[in-house]
């Protein structure tokens, strides 16, 4: 064999070992098959949100004075926890607590001077009697019986007059007091205060219609929340209250909670055109899991509609 030949028959296998090698590397994977044993279990049909839950508590409420002024107390802080009837805020309210007290001075006076004025129309009425007995027998003149019974009638008439002046001054009283109220502030359930918006001596006014403001207290309710779940219209025919659900949430990994759908809304979310959703409320099935939650932990949940064994 020449040089040549040899030489186009090492280039010939040095091609082939190349092709060879480039198949080899480019060739495709076997697939891999896990096996399993067909076993007998529950079959489930479910459904389940499209968008993260949100966990809220069963009663929350931004609350803000009915009036504006300036914070004078502000006995509470954030965090803490308070029982129905608490005094959250007080704004400064000096000149209305004046008001309150000359309101009581007031019905004092009156009630003095309905006690005179009726103690007055009763011995006016006891003169009038004895007038008209004398009247009878013939001791007392036509002219002195009208005047006794027309200086009872007055004197009844003065006595009414000031037991209703005393009734006004109540009235008044009850207004001035209702008007101190509206510069406190205090907690309509039992809860935690969440957050505060306002410091000592800040101004704070009620937020004018049509413009929502932050409130000066938020107050959540404790012991007591539920998830709300967005679920895809398209899979709410289904679903309604007494379901059965399972409950996940993120800050306690895998573990399920048991749940039963509370509530199904009446009406469809369109904040996405192309993902309409229903709201969907679930209840914790155990009282001992609310005691692990928190307003505003994102959750899951999935929707038992039936389940066949």
């Amino acid at each position: 064999m020449t040089p040549h030949q040899r030489n186009l028959l090492l280039l010939v296998i040095l091609l082939a070992a190349g092709a060879s090698a480039i198949w080899w590397l480019t060739r495709p994977r076997p697939v891999e098959v896990g096996v399993a044993e067909v076993q007998r279990g529950t079959v489930e049909q479910t459904v389940a949100n499209t968008r993260a839950g949100t966990v809220k508590a069963c009663r929350r409420a931004g609350l803000s004075p009915a009036m504006g002024g300036q914070i004078a107390r502000l006995p509470v802080s954030e965090g803490q926890r308070v029982k129905a009837g608490t005094l959250l805020l007080e704004l400064w309210n000096e000149d209305l607590k004046a008001r309150l007290a000359v309101a009581g001075r007031q019905i004092e006076v009156n009630r003095a001077q309905a006690d005179a004025a009726c103690h007055k129309a009763e011995v006016a009425g006891r003169e009038a009697e004895r007038i008209r007995r004398l009247h009878q027998r013939k001791l007392a003149s036509d002219e002195q019986l009208d005047k006794a019974r027309s200086a009872a009638e007055a004197s009844a008439d003065e006595c009414r007059a000031a037991r209703a002046r005393v009734r006004l001054a109540e009235a008044q009283q009850q207004a001035a007091s209702a008007e101190l109220e509206r510069t406190r502030l205090v907690a309509p359930f039992d809860g935690v205060v969440a957050e505060i918006n306002g410091e000592l001596s800040e101004y704070v006014t009620p937020s004018p219609v049509g413009v929502q403001t932050l409130p000066v207290v938020d107050l959540i309710a404790t012991g007591c929340y539920r998830v709300t779940v967005p679920i895809d219209e398209a899979d709410i025919a289904g679903v309604e209250s007494g379901l059965p659900a399972r409950i996940t949430l993120d800050a306690f990994g895998d573990t399920r909670f048991p749940g039963t759908v509370r509530r199904v809304a009446d009406y469809v979310l369109d904040r996405e055109k192309q993902a309409r959703t229903v709201d969907v409320e679930i209840d914790f099935d155990r009282q001992e899991d609310l005691a692990r939650m928190r307003a505003g932990f994102s959750a899951d949940a999935e929707i038992i509609l039936g389940k066949h064994e």
